[in-house]
């Protein structure tokens, strides 16, 4: 696997189109992270990391709206690749759909969304976008 970081997005993204409430994923510690920041701004319901034999998996469980079943997670995409590393500087980071989405991005100080950089004024490569 070249690039572990959108087989992840990918999972998921596959996960919500077709209606599952819960998708297993490879354990890294990358993918631990991006699943923290994902739980903790509400984009999923909950996430285990179950300890395995061969590997680790982290199992989540996606979220829905309770009336319309719409999923919580509209769009999620992969920003730098492996063939093409995006970084941004404190002053270029982007702002998804005007502030409602979050971009995650890879620091010095760990992985975080734009707001927690724009705090900490730090850039770091862009890995992902989420709304």
């Amino acid at each position: 696997m070249t690039d572990p970081i959108a087989d992840f997005l990918t999972r998921v993204r596959n996960a919500y189109l077709a209606g599952h409430k819960v998708v297993e994923i490879p354990a890294s510690k990358m993918k631990n992270e991006i699943t923290r920041i994902l739980h903790e701004k509400g984009y999923i319901l909950s996430y285990k990391i179950v300890e395995g034999t061969p590997y680790d998996t982290i199992k989540i469980a996606l979220k829905y709206h309770p009336e319309t079943k719409q999923a919580a997670i509209k769009k999620i995409g992969r920003i730098s690749t492996p063939g093409l590393r995006k970084y941004a500087g404190v002053d270029e980071l982007p702002r998804i759909l005007n502030g409602l989405g979050i971009a995650i991005i890879s620091t010095s100080k760990g992985i975080m969304t734009d707001k927690e950089c724009k705090e900490q004024n730090i850039g770091g490569e862009l890995l992902c976008y989420v709304y």
